[in-house]
């Protein structure tokens, strides 16, 4: 459908990159129809390279199909929400396409979640059947699922012609519980037809959070996604010979979006990274001929940083995008001077299924969200009124467009509050606050939500607190954001302990680990002997924070 929406008509649109419409008519088609036009046009083209693996696009969509065929001979339907729980590998992909070709609905899991977590996702979305990796399968198990597919996604890697070293923890072979199958054997299942699929049914559920601590699934349809697999492809000048680098992991919204599904969808080759390492990454651009990579700042810092940098390793990249948190300046400026690469820095949320905003490569600026991309209408609102405020003023960024959710599962209450109206139409807040400049572009200040950046990876204060409080030292617990030169920002936790108990920061963090994913855990503790409280009990914990920063901006110089 063309999205034909007015945009907004105080933004000055003259830095627009040249030749690209402002809107685009979208495909009245399902997700892994994409896969199956490449697979028809390419077959033996590789759609993934992963270890030294070769997946051509008709196995890999041939593998889909089989999949699909097990997971519908176990009960699964169209709606039915699956969860896929493993690290980006071809098998990702595979799971993801089959529960498409039923018309049922991905629930994207971070690896890195603890027992606890993983169930909460099961029964807050009712999922019964996942696809998890292998090193995972025990605690899915534990977790409640009632049926796995298990993935050992290193098989079929080969150490010797990856040419990296193979991450480790992964190639692992569980006893398996009965009723539960290996993907080997799933995708000896015969393919089933597809389901009919449109624009308007459900597709992905990424989970999200809140000041409430509690986890919102955001509601996707197969439209909201095509808008930006197919915008991606129209903003970067994508072709069939693009060779995309997926450091990026496919359950974050930024990964499944402009890693995995854009390429597949213009026939590119995919080369994952089942985790992040910084040689492994450069010397994968250098030896496979990476085009397109996009990353997070602290990717970009971590790999400059590495004693074995060479700039000359990146002379393939076109275009480097990025997101989650800003590139330091200094570090963009000297990106380019090294290397002749422009940072191009975009921004989005899970609501909307990675990026609204980017910056063009004819024109773009550091520090910088961009401009508003196809057919979004971006606005600066007043946090009292809701009224649309004039460039340069700081207000919430609002925007609407057809990458925007539905809504959060379940949660009637917190869809409403998630959206406002103006000029007559239904805007998503994105609660960030910013502003617009003269030029169009957008720029990030301050948060209306509580929320840590790490690397890109969203941490929930509210949410990490309720996990602390349950130590058994613990008092009260208060976790803020400060500023972090390789992350962008880690969390802070501040403890008051219980009457005659301790506890140090190390043996938390510890604890820590065994109740939450990893990138939740504070490593930064401070101990108080209590807390400031606002007018209706609640803990301040702004004040904190902006105390905390001034502190270290303080210590600076």
């Amino acid at each position: 459908m063309t999205q034909d929406a007015q945009l907004n008509p105080t933004a000055v649109t003259r830095y627009w990159p040249p030749n690209k419409p402002r809107s685009l008519t979208l495909p009245q088609v399902g997700l892994s129809h994409n896969l199956r036009v490449s697979a028809e046009r390419y077959p033996h083209k590789t759609a993934m390279w992963f270890y030294g693996r070769e997946v051509p696009y008709r196995e890999l969509n041939e593998s889909a199909q089989k999949l699909a065929g097990y997971l519908a001979a176990q009960g699964v339907v169209k709606g039915d929400r699956v969860a896929i729980w493993m690290q980006n590998s071809p098998a990702w992909a595979i799971a993801a396409h089959a529960v498409w070709h039923l018309g049922a609905v991905v629930v994207p899991l971070a690896p890195m979640l603890q027992v606890r977590e993983f169930g909460f996702f099961l029964q807050d979305a009712g999922i019964r059947v996942g696809v998890v990796g292998a090193e995972l399968y025990e605690k899915a198990k534990q977790g409640g699922l009632a049926q796995a597919v298990c993935a050992n996604i290193m098989q079929g890697t080969q150490a010797e012609r990856a040419g990296v070293p193979l991450p480790d923890g992964l190639d692992v072979n569980p006893e398996l519980q009965s009723g539960d199958v290996t993907l080997e054997t799933a995708l000896q299942s015969p393919a089933v037809s597809a389901a009919e699929v449109g624009p308007n049914d459900l597709c992905v559920m990424p989970y999200t959070s809140g000041t409430t601590g509690l986890p919102k699934g955001c509601m996707h349809t197969h439209g909201s996604v095509q808008a930006n697999v197919f915008g991606a492809g129209v903003w970067i000048d994508g072709n069939v010979e693009d060779v995309f680098l997926a450091s990026l992991p496919f359950f974050h919204v930024t990964g499944f979006t402009n890693s995995l599904l854009a390429p597949l969808n213009s026939g590119a080759t995919v080369v994952a990274m089942a985790r992040w390492d910084r040689d492994a990454a450069r010397t994968l651009i250098k030896e496979r001929g990476v085009t397109l990579w996009t990353n997070t700042a602290t990717m970009v810092i971590d790999m400059m940083a590495s004693p074995n940098f060479n700039p000359a390793d990146l002379r393939s990249i076109r275009n480097m995008t990025g997101g989650g948190a800003s590139l330091p300046s200094a570090i963009g400026q000297r990106l380019l001077d090294l290397t002749g690469i422009n940072f191009l820095e975009g921004y989005g949320l899970s609501e909307t299924m990675a990026q609204s905003h980017s910056n063009p490569k004819s024109r773009p600026k550091l520090q910088c969200l961009g401009v508003p991309l196809f057919g979004v209408d971006a606005r600066v609102v007043d946090l009292d009124t809701g009224a649309e405020l004039p460039v340069g003023s700081v207000g919430e960024i609002v925007m609407r467009g057809p990458q925007v959710m539905q809504g959060y599962w379940n949660r009637p209450d917190a869809t409403a509050e998630a959206f406002l109206e103006l000029d007559g139409q239904r805007f998503f807040r994105s609660g960030d606050l910013g502003y617009m400049d003269e030029e169009g572009y957008f720029f990030f200040t301050d948060r209306l939500k509580r929320m840590v950046n790490v690397s890109g990876m969203k941490v929930w204060p509210a949410e990490v607190e309720n996990a602390l409080h349950a130590h058994p030292a613990v008092q009260e617990a208060c976790v803020i954001s400060v500023p972090d030169e390789r992350t962008g920002e880690h969390a802070r936790a501040l403890i008051v302990l219980k009457p005659g108990q301790t506890a140090t920061g190390a043996e938390i963090e510890a604890w820590g680990r065994t109740q939450m994913a990893t990138y939740k855990v504070p490593r930064d503790y401070q101990f108080v002997d209590s807390l400031p409280r606002g007018p209706t009990g609640k803990v301040s914990w702004r004040p904190l924070q902006e105390a905390a920063r001034a502190a270290m901006q303080a210590a600076q110089g």
